[in-house]
């Protein structure tokens, strides 16, 4: 299969690194075996991206928008409002969307963010538990992916204007110190809800037949709640509208697939995809081929490497990134042909040193048909620096691909 004037764009979700004295002073990036991520960078030009800039959460929600052309002061609307368009819940006026973590709290300390990647079925039961017991007209939980759901608020009284913490970003502190607080003297009702909800939750969930049998197989309980990023649906403008060009997305994550369709973006669903290393990715793949033939671009979206950044285990980030390249790049590229516009390039880096995200730009390749290499022959975080494309800011890198 040839596809000649089509863009894809390959999303290592937290990818990118530190060098680690493990690796004789490599990224795992570096140390990987890439040969497709290689041969972007051969073929075409590399640089940097800036998809952190201060003033806004260190989250996916914001360096994925900012990959994909966002203008950050007057679109970012949170985190809440994209899951539940990833989930086709549907937001009125005055609902306020909270993305919810199922989370694992021992002695009122965060010991797991994701409650042990809780499955999906597992999780399904603890949200419909926490509606049976918490949920009103006013509280309404959802399903998502695993760990990842929501929590919707409905109230005129009610305001997205509470600062919430991300949980990622918090293990091994105490919850106490990181509970939702107002950030005007307006959301004071707001935090005090959310404060509710936290301290009734571990009742319904320590108790339940999930967790009851998780503990009896030796597994992580999910028996806490982690509100954060919460808002009210924004007024995403389409990339169609800005750039002429009709895209399609490919995710395992709520998010990702909310924050596509408020774009515009046709949301391309895979079955088996989970959000971890054991998603399926020659589906993602063949999905990409199908619909780099309808549509002007693909952006392909793989979580599995975040996950486990995040769980700051290097073996399993070196097989994740390995995966990601020999399982879905490669493919995608051999099928495609050279005429296919492609880039690579995480959304935001995940250093294994912290396990959590960074503000450093991330590494980025670009091959595009009749533009000659700049010389660089391999991805990573320092080859890239001494590509021609320099430091792309802000629609930097849309621009790039669609003027």
């Amino acid at each position: 299969m040839k596809i000649g004037g089509k863009t894809v764009i390959f999303l290592g979700d937290g990818m990118a690194d530190e060098p680690l004295e493990a690796l004789g002073n490599r990224t795992p990036i570096e140390a990987a075996h890439t040969p497709g991520m290689d041969r972007i960078a051969r073929e075409g030009r590399s640089g940097t991206l800036y998809t952190l800039p201060d003033g806004f959460p260190t989250s996916s929600e914001v360096a994925n928008m900012t990959v994909l052309g966002c203008d950050l002061p007057s679109e970012y609307c949170g985190r809440g409002p994209m899951e539940a368009a990833g989930r086709g819940v549907p937001l009125g006026p005055n609902d306020i969307a909270f993305r919810l973590n199922l989370v694992t709290v021992r002695d009122g300390i965060l010991r797991d963010f994701s409650g042990g990647h809780i499955s999906p079925d597992e999780a399904a039961e603890l949200i419909a538990a926490l509606n049976d017991s918490l949920g009103t007209p006013e509280v309404r939980f959802y399903t998502g992916v695993s760990y990842r759901n929501l929590l919707v608020l409905s109230s005129e009284g009610l305001t997205a204007a509470v600062r919430t913490d991300k949980p990622d970003d918090n293990h091994g502190e105490r919850v106490s110190d990181h509970l939702p607080r107002a950030n005007e003297p307006g959301a004071q009702s707001t935090e005090a809800l959310l404060r509710r909800i936290i301290a009734a939750a571990p009742a319904v969930l320590e108790s339940h037949p999930v967790n009851l049998r998780r503990a009896a197989a030796g597994l992580t309980p999910a028996n806490g709640v982690w509100p954060w990023s919460g808002g009210r649906a924004g007024a995403l403008r389409s990339i169609e509208s800005k750039y002429g060009v009709r895209g399609a997305v490919i995710t395992a994550v709520d998010v990702i697939a909310g924050m596509g369709r408020l774009l515009g973006l046709d949301v391309i669903p895979v079955p088996g995809a989970t959000g971890y290393i054991d998603t399926n990715y020659e589906g993602k793949a063949a999905a990409a081929l199908a619909a780099l033939r309808t549509h002007d671009f693909v952006y392909l979206h793989v979580e599995a490497i975040d996950e486990v950044s995040h769980a700051q285990n290097l073996a399993l980030k070196l097989q994740a990134i390995e995966d990601f390249d020999r399982r879905i790049i490669v493919p995608v590229l051999d099928a495609a042909g050279p005429e296919v516009n492609a880039a690579v390039l995480p959304d935001h880096p995940v250093p294994l040193r912290l396990g959590r995200h960074t503000r450093t730009p991330v590494p980025v390749a670009v091959r595009q048909a009749g533009v000659r290499p700049d010389g660089v022959t391999s991805f990573g975080e320092r080859a890239c620096l001494q590509g021609a494309l320099g430091a792309l800011r802000g629609d930097g890198l849309m621009r790039l691909l669609f003027g």
